[in-house]
């Protein structure tokens, strides 16, 4: 089982000498993969609700404080030499397509075949907005159409592309990227949209197990949400077992218990042990990669987590 943590991109430690020491000591730690979020502006006034806790409401956004995905996934990938960088999760239609795939082929060949493509659809109709991006009412065709662009970029010597979105013809789209036939792509998201996507076009579901609206913060609520997946995949004629798992657990906090909204203990909260056995539990279940946050008040902080850990949680896993 692989094991990543997030570098936050706005805040206290987003700084070169926080990013540069986060990623370079989850490195020498043995974690698996460096995990980055996407804002490109954030709006003084959101309206639209955040998925991912029971408020809604989207922390530190007053700021509008935010760094670029793509750049911050570049300058680590030059800081590193062997951490796999995740886009946690790029939001598709922020983006032109090509440009994106351009952009992302370039740092998986600088990388030397790191990258990993984390993709959603977005949730934040005020960004999409000020971005001039496609409507958001769209979001989930467009980022359909997108993938299949990547994807087409990616793979095929003379790529043409007639879409609702997105035409192309008469070019050549070098370099490709070092892994093939391209970078995995993780898909996140809880709704039966996401679980469509995952089977469609995915090579990896990445859910958040905190969405009020579809938890999944149980083993058994993520059990079920696997068998939602093989459905999906049944439908599109593809085989489960070619759809890795992968989740993301940003509320972990060493020594903290969290209760689910029916009472039960929240999976990884509480001892060191009890986290161990989830870890054991979800790799039961087929996971391969699991992420955390070690994100703290400060870096010393949050270095000290991460270590804490490596050290203390990850040799009771059995």
């Amino acid at each position: 089982m692989n094991f990543g943590f997030n570098i936050p991109s706005r805040g206290a430690l987003a700084t070169r000498e926080a990013m540069l020491a986060l990623a370079g000591r989850g490195e020498a730690l043995g974690f698996a993969h460096v995990a980055l979020p996407d804002h490109i502006v954030i709006p003084t006034r959101i309206e639209s609700p955040y998925p991912y806790n029971a408020d809604r409401k989207m922390a530190g956004a007053a700021s509008g404080d935010c760094m670029e995905q793509i750049t911050l996934m570049a300058f680590l990938a030059g800081a590193t030499s062997k951490i796999k960088l995740l886009s946690s999760v790029m939001v598709v239609p922020h983006r032109p397509p090509m440009f994106t795939a351009k952009a992302l082929a370039t740092l998986d060949v600088l990388s030397q075949g790191r990258l990993i493509v984390g993709v959603g659809a977005g949730w934040m109709d005020e960004e999409f907005r000020a971005l001039g991006a496609p409507p958001f009412a769209e979001r989930g065709k467009v980022t359909d159409e997108y993938l299949r662009i990547f994807k087409l970029l990616w793979t095929q010597d003379d790529p043409r592309f007639e879409g609702q979105y997105a035409r192309f013809a008469n070019i050549t789209f070098l370099p490709k990227p070092v892994q093939k036939p391209h970078p995995p792509i993780w898909v996140g998201g809880e709704s039966p949209a996401a679980l469509r996507r995952t089977a469609q076009l995915g090579d990896t579901w990445f859910p958040i197990g905190s969405n009020p609206e579809f938890p999944l913060n149980t083993v058994d609520r993520f059990s079920k949400g696997i068998g939602r997946l093989r459905e999906q995949c049944e439908r599109a004629q593809r085989d489960p077992n070619t759809v890795g798992l992968a989740y993301w657990a940003p509320w972990y906090k060493e020594g903290q218990t969290l209760s689910t909204d029916d009472g039960q203990r929240q999976v990884f909260t509480g001892t060191d042990d009890q986290v161990a056995e989830d870890i054991a539990a979800f790799r039961a279940l087929g996971v391969k990669d699991l992420l955390f946050s070690f994100v703290r008040g400060s870096l010393a902080q949050s270095l000290e987590a991460m270590e804490r850990f490596a050290q203390a949680v990850l040799p009771r896993v059995k």
